[in-house]
Parts: C-alpha cells; structure tokens; sequence
C-alpha cells in the first residue's frame, strides 16, 4: 500500500504492480479511476480525516508512507493518525517512511552519515523529525520493520518541475562561490528503486541516505545545467543580496549546506544507482 502515491509513489507502483497487488490511499474520488487505470487499486481517506482511515487496517502486508505531513506547526497529525489506524489490527511486516535530508539543519558543508544529529532548523524539517518519530515508536514494539529514507532534491527530466531549466530560464540567480552551500540529489527512478529494495532488504530503525554519488554546490550545479543545455549560466549574487533577490523557499534552502555519505544505500540495499550523479541524470544517460 503506498500512502502519498504522486510522482514517485508511481514509479514505485511500476515496479510492483506485476509482482504484487498494489493499494494506493487517496482522497480524491475523481482520481480513483486514474489509479485503477494503472493497475492500482485506490483506497479513499484522507490523512486529515482519521475516521476515514480505519479501513486501511490489515489491508496490506508492506507500507510505503511517502505523504508530506501538514503545511504548518512543528508535528504531523498525518503520520499520527495513519500509525493508529493500522495499528488496530495486525501489523504490516515492514513499511518504509520518505523523509527529508533537511532533518539534519545546516551541517556547513560536512560530509555527515545516518549517525549525524538530527537539528532541523525550519517547521517543515520540524514535522519530518517528529513523523519519524511516530514510525520509530511503532516499529520498536517488534512489528513492523521500519525503514526511514532521508531523501534530498529529486529530480528527473520527466518529472514536473524536476529540472532547473525554468529558473535558468528566468535568470534566477545564485550564490557567489564563497557563500555558496553543497546540495544533494536523487533521481525519481533510483529513489522508486530504493524504495522498494527498502521494503525486503532494510534493516529495521536503521535510517538510510538515498542520495546520489554527486559532490556539488548549489551554483556548479547550475552552471553544469545550463552549459548542458546551452542556456545562459544564472548570475552570482552574495548572500548580503539574496534575501531581496530570492524566494523565500529557495532562501531557505541556501541557509543549509551538506553533503551525504551513501554507503548504507549501496552495502545494506545491495544497490547499484542507474544516475550515480545528476549529470547522468540531466543527459537522460543512465549508466544500466
């Protein structure tokens, strides 16, 4: 059953659907169709609702959570109400949680682990730790195996906005490289993948990077974007200037600065990455 089942809930579906039956939580009735028509049976209820969740008791044996948690506040009311709702009968054997790297705040630049403590610095990193907090405490009662993925940037060339072709487009800028902050990736398709080895092969209460083998800085990697597709590299700005000439969002995101070591990703899932770095991944050029 995968609950949050947008653009990677889907790719993750593809690589189920002919092995096993596939459940899909929505609370859209007018996308019940859609999902049936790709092999998926749609479950109504809305993680808002917990009333409406009761249903999904013992439907089925392996979990995907992928939904994000409220749009406010330092909790997850969603997350909450999903764990009792299944925990009212039989537990699923195992259920893999997609979480943020954003749990770890800044770390200026470090190259950090699993081990690394977790100081999320926004709300919305705030209500990523504390629905990791409800999956672990249910998964410490023996059943099930919980596997929490801290997942950075996903992209993908068929994924909507999963490029930075739009903002190279509109010339928005970027930090000069002294100010500038290291940023993680994954490709949707490698994340789908390591979804699913996460369900048989993660060990339980063990978090696990799903980041790629790339070591950028935010502005090298646009740069390498737009020499790619032969559009204008963005301007460098420094940070004094950035709070007048960026986004809110795409401010925070330069607050915080890592860079993700893998090894449990490729030793305890035994995977190898299709797009071990975002150039593969931005040429459409996967190695496999």
């Amino acid at each position: 059953m995968i609950v949050g089942c947008g653009d990677v809930g889907l790719r993750t579906a593809t690589l189920l659907k002919n092995s096993s039956r596939v459940y899909a939580l929505t609370s859209s009735e007018s996308r019940v169709a859609a999902l049936q028509q790709q092999g998926i049976t749609a479950l109504q209820g809305n993680l808002d609702q917990p009333d409406t969740l009761r249903r999904l008791a013992g439907v089925a044996t392996h979990l995907i959570h992928m939904a994000p948690p409220p749009l406010q506040g330092h909790t997850d009311s969603r997350s909450q109400a999903l764990v009792q709702a299944l925990m009212l009968r039989s537990s699923p054997q195992a259920v893999v949680y997609g979480s943020t790297s954003g749990v770890y705040g800044d770390c200026s630049g470090a190259w950090i682990d699993e081990t690394q403590p977790l100081q999320p610095q926004t709300d919305r990193a705030a209500r990523r730790v504390d629905a990791e907090s409800w999956l672990n405490a249910w998964g410490s009662c023996g059943l099930p195996r919980i596997q929490v993925l801290r997942i950075p940037g996903i992209y993908a060339l068929d994924r909507e906005g999963g490029t930075p072709r739009e903002r190279l487009q509109r010339g928005t800028p970027v930090l000069q490289a002294s100010d500038d902050v290291y940023t993680n990736h994954i490709h949707a398709d490698d994340l789908a993948r390591a979804t699913v080895l996460s369900l048989w092969r993660g060990k339980t209460l063990r978090p696990l990077h799903v980041s790629d083998d790339s070591d950028f800085k935010m502005g090298d990697y646009m740069d390498m974007a737009a020499d790619l597709w032969q559009l204008p590299r963005p301007p460098r700005i420094s940070r004094a200037q950035a709070p007048t000439a960026l986004p809110a969002m795409t401010l925070s995101f330069m607050s915080e600065s890592r860079r993700m070591h893998n090894q449990r990703l490729k030793t305890e899932l035994r995977m190898k990455l299709r797009y071990p770095t975002v150039r593969e991944g931005l040429q459409g050029k996967p190695v496999f």
